[in-house]
């Protein structure tokens, strides 16, 4: 499933593209809101193996779809929190685990690699040729 906690994983792997190749920019995106049990031991262990810049600019430069989710319901700050609250953890929570992308495409910001969503899965696979 695509949640802004894995998008936040994946970068470009495509031939030649070695760098600006994450985060991976959302186009035509259709987004589905599922709970999940919210455990803040788990957020505040995996805090640290954000890239927070990414996770904040991806929220904010998201289409109007996935802003209208993210940024309706939470306000992520622009620097890593050293204080962590159960409202922060709740925001994040809402922000990397309950927001699905379930149909889209995923581009690479330097070669304009695209990367379709479907069905809540991200294909990544390359073609033989695209492998670098």
């Amino acid at each position: 499933m695509v949640r802004l906690i894995t998008h936040n994983l994946l970068a470009c792997h495509a031939k030649g593209c070695t760098s600006n190749n994450f985060p991976l920019q959302f186009q035509n995106v259709q987004i589905e809101l599922k709970e999940a049990e919210f455990n803040p031991t788990f957020l505040e262990t995996f805090m640290p193996k954000l890239e927070w810049k990414a996770l904040v600019d991806s929220a904010k430069e998201a289409s109007a779809t996935i802003s209208r989710y993210i940024l309706g319901n939470t306000s992520l700050p622009l620097e890593q929190p050293e204080m962590l609250d159960e409202e922060f953890l709740k925001n994040l929570h809402h922000v990397l685990l309950e927001i699905h992308v379930e149909e889209g495409i995923m581009i690479c910001p330097n070669c304009k690699h695209n990367y379709p969503i479907s069905n809540g899965i991200p294909n990544m696979l390359l073609a033989e040729h695209e492998i670098g």
